[in-house]
């Protein structure tokens, strides 16, 4: 499904990354979370995907999208950086088929960068289902100031409604750990081999950490990645 639409806000998240809220005015467009779009200005040939980063239920009740754009103006290739309240973005999608499960109890989201914007969806789904599953979040950063959504998530953790364990790879700080998610501390969040797991992020996050997931007894029909 193809749409333009109009960017309500852009809001800063992290040094590196921005929230675009599209607005919906109306039109349908139905997802699941989890799914991406691609995006691109009008009239500009270039389109690259991007994570839906609000649940179903929110974009329809709000009428907006939101998508996670990292924003680098050192990038050979810039795309987004330029995006400004007001503009105009044409989309094509949804697609991708790392969605939350039915009937799913315990759930283990883990995030590399800004493999949290799909996670984030997922993970309001499943907040705002009849019988939320118990969930587990783990987000790894470059510095804690890259960590996106942070204040939110931990707002849920400190309500009591998901585990929060955040990490950071270039310095330590208030996030908690400090350093590359590894087996070791991987199995000391790991609420049971028998959940269900969403993993997002760089190409070698996802492969690392499912690896490290197997290894630690997870079966693979349970791991999605992202």
């Amino acid at each position: 499904m193809g749409l333009t639409l109009q960017v309500r806000d852009v809001v800063r998240v992290t040094p590196r990354t921005v929230l675009l809220r599209l607005a919906l005015d109306g039109a349908s467009f139905p997802f699941l979370a989890g799914q991406a779009v691609v995006a691109g200005v009008p009239g500009r040939p270039a389109r690259k995907p991007y994570a839906i980063a609000c649940a179903p239920a929110l974009a329809a009740r709000l009428g907006i999208l939101e998508l996670l754009v990292q924003v680098d103006p050192l990038s050979p290739e810039p795309h987004l950086e330029e995006i400004a309240a007001g503009s105009w973005l044409e989309i094509d999608g949804p697609f991708g088929e790392s969605t939350l499960a039915p009937g799913v109890t315990a759930l283990l989201l883990v995030a590399g960068g800004t493999g949290i914007a799909p996670l984030r969806a997922i993970l309001w789904e499943a907040l705002m289902r009849p019988a939320p599953p118990a969930i587990t979040v783990v987000y790894s950063a470059r510095t804690a100031e890259d960590l996106a959504f942070v204040e939110e998530l931990a707002a849920l953790a400190g309500a009591g409604r998901i585990a929060l364990h955040l990490t950071t790879t270039r310095e330590s700080g208030p996030a908690g750990h400090h350093g590359r998610i590894d087996a070791a501390w991987l199995a000391g969040v790991l609420p049971s081999p028998d959940v269900h797991v969403h993993v997002c992020g760089p190409d070698g996050f996802v492969r690392d950490v499912t690896a490290m997931l197997e290894a630690l007894g997870v079966p693979p029909a349970r791991v999605a990645q992202g």
